[in-house]
């Protein structure tokens, strides 16, 4: 069973279930010569919620969780009944089918509520004749080394084994609950985006391309499309034949074409690979898109806003000093960092033209981006994923 709740989940499970199939086909072969072998390779069956990617290789899907992603904290309370009734069905889709492994991937609020849920409902059992006590495992750590640190430890009491994409993370966990197991299997985006990186060499025109990302929900597009808009214009002002293009998933498209885009500023429909292969420079929300910047080695200034509450918890929750992930790795602000008050046009528009004009900078952020990506582990994440996976199994 696996519970995916966001387009990057769907992604990374649809790449995760496609792994487990070989690994345990191959696992599970008997190469006796016998003419009926007492045992015979049996292709295993996925079920669970997530998106398309998911369906589209053979995942049994009881919904499609994605249609409900939502942001933060307010996002969450106002569909609170929905995701409830959601979780119930899950777990009672769990209890009928009593998966082997249930695997959350990523979407940590849900899932580790998810993982607790089943976690108490075996141990309430554990007497029976025939108990039900699968192997639970999260793929992609929450990011509890930026808040809520004590999650650690509801992580360890419920998880058999928990998958990290992040390289710091085997430690930080080891530090606090080493009775966790922890692998670090790698970033999947080292993988996908191996072979599709730019020339890292590109000399700069006096016409630069610059991709806005300003993320791919639609709190995130009200609130952070002003700011890039506005932000390209006085680019516009100091380098005239600069262009842009924003980069969306489909389901923003009909939201972004109302914003009036100015002609210098086209509409593009996913694949933002497409887009940072070509692109001078990228201004973007903090998050996993900055990684995707960093693997095509695109200088980036980046920003984040969300409402006045969910400002005002962040500040009393987060402990780390950026929100961008390469800056995270890398444990220096390679990509200039904008939040909440700071996210002005004037501000980004400042440190974009400091990208765009300081040519040792450039190559000097390029090249931080380069180590930044050898850390992520290179390709191969979903089948060492796997492997640790098929590991566990009985």
């Amino acid at each position: 069973m696996l519970i995916a709740g966001e387009a990057s989940g769907d992604l990374l499970a649809a790449e995760l279930v496609g792994a487990l199939r070989q690994k345990i086909l191959a696992t599970s072969l008997d190469f006796s010569s016998d003419a009926q072998p007492l045992r015979t390779a049996l292709a295993p069956r996925f079920f669970g919620a997530g998106g398309p990617r998911m369906a589209a290789v053979g995942v049994e899907l009881a919904f499609d969780l994605t249609e409900h992603s939502v942001i933060g904290l307010a996002g969450v309370l106002r569909h609170l009944v929905k995701f409830r009734r959601l979780f119930r069905r899950l777990l009672a889709l769990a209890r009928d089918r009593q998966p082997e492994v249930i695997i959350g991937v990523d979407y940590g609020g849900f899932n580790l509520r998810f993982a607790r849920a089943i976690r108490n409902h075996a141990r309430r059992h554990r007497k029976e004749f025939t108990p039900w006590n699968p192997i639970l495992i999260q793929y992609v750590s929450p990011q509890v080394w930026a808040s809520r640190p004590g999650r650690a430890y509801g992580i360890a009491q419920d998880h058999d084994l928990l998958l990290s994409i992040i390289p710091f993370e085997k430690d930080w966990y080891a530090r606090r609950v080493p009775q966790l197991s922890v692998q670090f299997v790698g970033h999947p985006m080292a993988e996908r985006f191996s072979n599709l990186a730019g020339d890292a060499h590109k000399p700069l025109t006096d016409a630069p391309f610059i991709v806005l990302l300003p993320g791919s929900r639609r709190a995130e597009l009200r609130r952070h499309a002003p700011v890039l808009l506005a932000a390209f214009a006085q680019i516009r002002q100091q380098l005239p034949n600069a262009t842009a293009r924003m980069v969306l998933p489909e389901t923003l498209m009909a939201e972004a074409k109302l914003l009036a885009l100015p002609p210098d500023v086209t509409l593009q429909t996913g694949n933002v690979a497409a887009a940072l292969a070509q692109a001078d420079l990228a201004l973007a929300k903090t998050g996993t898109v900055t990684l995707e910047c960093a693997c095509f080695g695109v200088p980036a200034v980046t920003l984040y806003k969300v409402s006045w509450a969910e400002f005002q918890a962040g500040k009393r929750l987060v402990t780390v000093n950026t929100l961008t992930m390469p800056n995270l790795l890398a444990g220096e602000m390679i990509y200039p960092e904008f939040v909440q008050h700071d996210a002005t046009p004037e501000n980004l528009a400042h440190a974009a033209l400091e990208l765009l004009r300081d040519a040792a900078r450039r190559q000097l952020v390029k090249t931080k981006l380069a180590q930044v990506v050898a850390s992520l582990g290179g390709p191969g994440a979903s089948e060492r994923a796997a492997q640790a996976i098929v590991e566990l199994l009985p």
